[in-house]
């Protein structure tokens, strides 16, 4: 039982870190479309104008570059912290 109980742990640890990452990845999306809208929208309408759309169509792509910049960013730094953790345990 303690065995189990060892190798449940980091698992547990895991699926909290990637609900963690999860929510935070919700809030900032619900952050940058609450700034797109601000930035964008000056009256809303039943109708997009151009120059409105294509600011959304702006700040939607640098949203989407940062996200995947910032998706690479942590990956690179968990692979870190692997490759660290199992040199320390070696």
């Amino acid at each position: 039982m303690n065995g189990q109980g060892a190798t449940a742990d980091p698992q547990l640890q895991q699926f909290i870190e990637i609900e963690s990452q999860k929510q935070r990845f919700q809030q900032l999306v619900h952050q940058m479309t609450e700034v797109c809208w601000e930035k964008c929208m000056d009256k809303p309408g039943p109708k997009l104008d151009s120059r409105t759309e294509m600011c959304f169509v702006n700040c939607v792509e640098r949203f989407i570059d940062t996200s995947q910049f910032i998706l690479n960013r942590l990956e690179q730094t968990q692979r870190g912290k692997g490759s660290f953790s199992e040199t320390m345990s070696e």
